[in-house]
């Protein structure tokens, strides 16, 4: 069982260069109870690719997001920002 949610959405985005990526990540159980650690990348507005990692214990799954986490705030990904929706009536 997963003690807390852990969910990350992360963009990097150059003109200049034409970047336009996103990096997603997420831990979820698996129907067997573990912890799986599931990416998600490419380019924005394209399907991009997907890999799972599975472990026995939650721990092992945090410290990977974490690292991952590190590495791509290095490279220059930042969270989306947040643009407020008016208000409609």
């Amino acid at each position: 069982m997963i003690a807390q949610r852990y969910q990350l959405y992360v963009e990097r985005t150059d003109a200049s260069k034409n970047m336009a990526r996103y990096y997603a990540m997420s831990i979820e159980p698996n129907l067997f109870g573990e912890a799986c650690l599931i990416r998600r990348w490419g380019r924005i507005g394209a399907r991009g690719q997907r890999r799972e990692h599975h472990f026995m214990r939650e721990e092992e799954a945090v410290r990977l997001f974490l690292q991952l986490l590190r590495k791509r705030r290095s490279r220059g990904y930042r969270p989306k920002p947040h643009i407020p929706q008016e208000s409609v009536g």
